[in-house]
């Protein structure tokens, strides 16, 4: 099941009435009246209010009837609503891109990881590393990189998504101790991305069926969080080597637009390295690691 399409002004209108819905008039120092509050959060009244502008505009806002809100709106609506850096940074990106909305959407960036970069994969051994799409689809990986989230090599290599994983793998949350941590900075990946692509069919296509499958994805989702707090180091209880906490690290790659890197280390002489060390030692032989996803 695909979830319901929506353009990017309709992304703008969800991420201000979530935001909110998700704000508390204490927060933004608002003394609530007598009475039981009907609407969570602000009413559309007091956002209003804190940003300077007529109900009647920032409903049409909300609505999705507005798509062209200036820069200073953007920036009152953020401080009303006490965004944090990148929060605002994503206001704004929705709104611009709100403004010059297209109805054909640009093609979606290439899925095939160029040789250098598998060289590379390889060159980081025994640091785990991988390769995954703006959708979180693994498309290249060293040994550890895939022995790291443990079982996920049972699955074919076109089902390899780290989204996926976290969510439906049955070996995911005993990995993690921390998996609530993990899910929402997942979530929140996904949010941001599908905030500014909305037609995207390969975001579309996991988020319609991690909806379908999985509440825990279904309840993250509509809170519309596009900031995770990530941690850089991530502790695993890896069935084969242990416990074992790598420090991650994942950048995007120039070149190849959708595409990032993701990879973890220890520090050498440590109990973490050398469970890292064995990790890549063991794992198993795959046959997609020479010839991983291609497909565009």
């Amino acid at each position: 099941m695909a979830p319901e399409q929506h353009t990017v002004g309709d992304e703008l209108a969800r991420f201000l009435r979530a935001r909110r819905t998700q704000t508390s008039p204490q927060a933004v120092g608002l003394t609530p009246g007598p009475g039981v509050r009907r609407t969570p959060g602000l009413r559309r009244e007091e956002l209003a209010t804190l940003a300077g502008v007529s109900i009647d505009y920032y409903t049409r806002l909300e609505r999705g009837k507005e798509t062209r809100p200036g820069p200073g709106v953007i920036d009152a609506l953020a401080r009303a609503l006490q965004l944090d850096d990148d929060e605002h940074h994503h206001l704004r990106e929705l709104a611009v891109r709100a403004s010059r909305y297209a109805p054909q959407p640009p093609p979606p960036p290439s899925r095939t990881v160029r040789p250098h970069l598998k060289l590379l994969l390889d060159a980081m051994r025994p640091n785990p590393a991988y390769i995954v799409s703006r959708s979180m689809d693994l498309l290249a990986w060293n040994p550890a990189g895939l022995a790291l989230y443990a079982g996920i090599s049972d699955w074919p290599a076109t089902q390899r998504n780290l989204a996926r994983y976290l969510f439906l793998h049955p070996a995911a949350r005993e990995l993690f101790p921390e998996w609530e941590t993990q899910v929402r900075g997942c979530v929140a990946r996904l949010r941001a991305e599908a905030g500014t692509n909305p037609d995207a069919p390969d975001l579309t296509s996991l988020v319609g069926e991690l909806l379908l499958k999985s509440p825990d994805f279904a309840k993250l989702w509509e809170r519309y969080e596009v900031i995770g707090r990530k941690k850089i180091q991530k502790t695993f209880h890896h069935p084969k080597v242990g416990v074992l906490t790598l420090s991650s690290q994942s950048m995007n790659l120039e070149g190849t637009p959708g595409q990032r890197l993701g990879a973890y280390t220890a520090e050498p002489g440590t109990p973490d390295h050398d469970a890292m060390l064995l990790l890549d030692l063991t794992a198993p032989a795959d046959p997609a690691h020479r010839n991983p996803v291609k497909t565009d």
